[in-house]
């Protein structure tokens, strides 16, 4: 009893593991995540420092260099290390400014999909019967709309553009952030803390933003993460269609529409804006995995 005893005392006096240290141990057993975090750290810093990387202005043509191949390639020139594209424009310059588009692209739709969303799933799971039914009817219907067909039908409707096209993407994430919402509120309503909370004497908006949203935020700032990276696909599927960033803009879909023609005499101009969607789409998947991993307990090892 007394050795029992005196390590219950031990496991007591033991200090607390600081949240952040504890986030980052369940973080970084997913390899993976580590390399998209860093991954993603070094397309922020491009995106900022676009102007001091880039060698040369994204829309500045140099008409003597047209579809100049790859510096390692015959006929290529260091002063052109990726190339240029139909109309002379330095590739690896439009690369680099176009990641500040797809960074953007996918900041504003997580924010304004994640605030809105929030705001809708509170007042669902808040006010029970009829409006819940209305508002998540309405969720299942554009569940039920092909994505990229109802993002290109609203961006048909607002006229073809970067930030029109970021609203359509928007509305289309929507209802996973009012889902996952309404889900989560709904599990933490049932709970002893908000029971109290209750008789405490707190009203609803307070009950539903004080107590029960931060309880809430692990699996959507997981869905945040992801819907990051489908936000950057989605936008250059746009662009790629022509009803996204237009041009001269250098966003790394309307980069790919500018290049079908030259697939098979150019295969630079595609492969490589091509590359930059899939590493950048890849790294938030990979950070949204580990995210997933160091956020929900259920997934921790003891």
């Amino acid at each position: 009893m007394v050795a029992t005893a005196e390590v219950q005392h031990e496991e007591l006096a033991a200090p607390a593991i600081h949240p952040l240290r504890e986030f980052w141990f369940y973080f970084s057993e997913n390899k993976g995540a580590v390399v998209g975090l860093f991954t993603v750290i070094a397309i922020v810093v491009m995106a900022l420092s676009a102007h001091v990387l880039a060698p040369y202005s994204p829309i500045e043509q140099y008409r003597d260099h047209l579809l100049l191949p790859p510096a390692w390639q015959e006929g290529g020139s260091w002063a052109f290390f990726l190339g240029t594209d139909a109309t002379g424009r330095d590739i690896l310059s439009r690369i680099i400014h176009g990641s500040r588009y797809s960074l953007l692209v996918g900041l504003i739709v997580s924010t304004l999909s994640l605030s809105t969303g929030i705001a809708i799933g509170l007042i669902a799971a808040s006010f029970r019967g009829v409006l819940e039914a209305v508002i998540m009817r309405m969720m299942d219907v554009i569940l039920a709309i092909p994505s990229l067909l109802l993002a290109l039908v609203i961006v048909a409707i607002l006229g073809p553009s970067l930030e029109n096209a970021m609203v359509a993407i928007a509305v289309v994430y929507l209802p996973h952030f009012v889902r996952l919402t309404r889900a989560s509120a709904i599990l933490e309503l049932s709970k002893d803390y908000v029971t109290a909370s209750r008789v405490a004497g707190a009203g609803r908006i307070r009950l539903m933003v004080v107590t029960v949203l931060p309880n809430c935020l692990g699996p959507l700032i997981v869905q945040a993460t992801l819907g990051f990276s489908s936000a950057i696909l989605d936008a250059a599927a746009l662009g790629f269609l022509g009803m996204g960033a237009q041009p001269p803009t250098p966003e790394w879909g309307s980069m790919l529409a500018d290049a079908r023609e030259f697939i098979l005499r150019a295969w630079w101009v595609v492969t490589f804006p091509g590359l930059a969607i899939l590493i950048a789409v890849l790294a938030f998947n990979l950070m949204g995995d580990g995210l997933r991993d160091a956020l929900d307990p259920k997934l921790r090892r003891s």
